[in-house]
């Protein structure tokens, strides 16, 4: 029996007064209740990650929420965390009830030596071994370069950079010992373009440091059977791009102009990608990266 198809995101739409002589769609910034659950019955009828270990970072919201929910429902037993307790609750709460292999593990600090390593250690005595490891979690001070302060730049780039490192060392031992496996990292429109009226340069080079790694992750990785790719979202609407939204009334127009497919990201848009990528379908696929922006990095 072939599952339900989600309706398009895009199905509820309002109007807005872009130009004074054109009108621009706005669509609707959430999906309904009825799209995500078509969506998670399309998921759970595919099984494209069925018999999978993945461990995911950054779960309790956002992007990485996305993900793990996803791979649940794909048929992977997944490990996760956040530092959030009460977000990695929710995020677990919302697997019980849809009875996902989903476990998870707060307070860990991935940034510093030891951490990354009890998480993969977590679940190579759960479930025997690791096939999948997707780096979601992030932190990033926003700030102009003449008000950046030394301390900002360094807390960004761990935040960016360290933190994929980490897991990534952690993670590869468990990936060799399986015989292979798949890395999915987290670069950025933002690694190929400047964003203007934004302070973002330790964003940019975060990212951009996160694009070159992975690649090189690939090339080490190729002899073992490791593959290494990376996702460059565009503006996904999660827990602090809302709030951004909610303080600045015109962001989602200046959003929307830069997209070919008038609509917000939603952190689903990434899952579908993952799971392509870290399935066995996308078995000749590393060194790759892959943008999931609306069309916002053509022009």
């Amino acid at each position: 029996m072939k599952a339900a198809q989600p309706a398009p995101l895009h199905a509820a739409l309002t109007m807005t007064a872009s130009h004074a002589c054109a009108q621009v769609l706005r669509p609707a910034l959430d999906p309904t209740p009825d799209q995500l659950a078509a969506t998670a019955a399309r998921a759970r009828h595919q099984q494209r990650l069925a018999g999978k270990v993945a461990v995911v970072t950054g779960i309790g919201s956002g992007i990485g929420r996305g993900i793990a929910l996803m791979f649940a429902r794909q048929g992977a037993r997944v490990v996760g965390c956040d530092i959030d307790a009460a977000a990695l609750a929710a995020t677990l709460a919302t697997a019980k009830t849809e009875g996902l292999d989903l476990q998870g593990h707060a307070a860990l600090d991935l940034t510093v030596e030891g951490g990354a390593d009890r998480l993969m250690a977590a679940a190579v005595a759960r479930h025997g071994g690791i096939d999948i490891l997707v780096n979601a979690a992030a932190f990033c001070v926003f700030e102009p370069v003449d008000r950046m302060s030394l301390d900002g730049w360094r807390n960004s780039l761990r935040g960016e950079l360290d933190i994929v490192f980490l897991a990534c060392r952690a993670a590869w031992p468990h990936l060799v010992a399986r015989g292979g496996g798949a890395i999915l990292n987290f670069a950025s429109v933002n690694a190929y373009m400047a964003l203007d009226g934004s302070a973002a340069v330790a964003h940019c080079a975060g990212k951009g440091g996160v694009l070159a790694m992975t690649r090189q992750l690939a090339m080490e990785g190729g002899p073992h059977g490791i593959r290494a790719n990376t996702i460059s979202p565009g503006f996904i609407v999660t827990g602090a791009t809302r709030r951004h939204l909610d303080a600045v009334p015109t962001l989602v127009d200046e959003v929307l102009r830069k997209k070919m497919i008038r609509r917000v990201g939603q952190p689903d848009d990434i899952a579908w990608a993952a799971t392509f990528l870290c399935s066995d379908e996308a078995s000749w696929v590393t060194a790759s990266d892959f943008g999931v922006d609306g069309g916002a990095r053509a022009w």
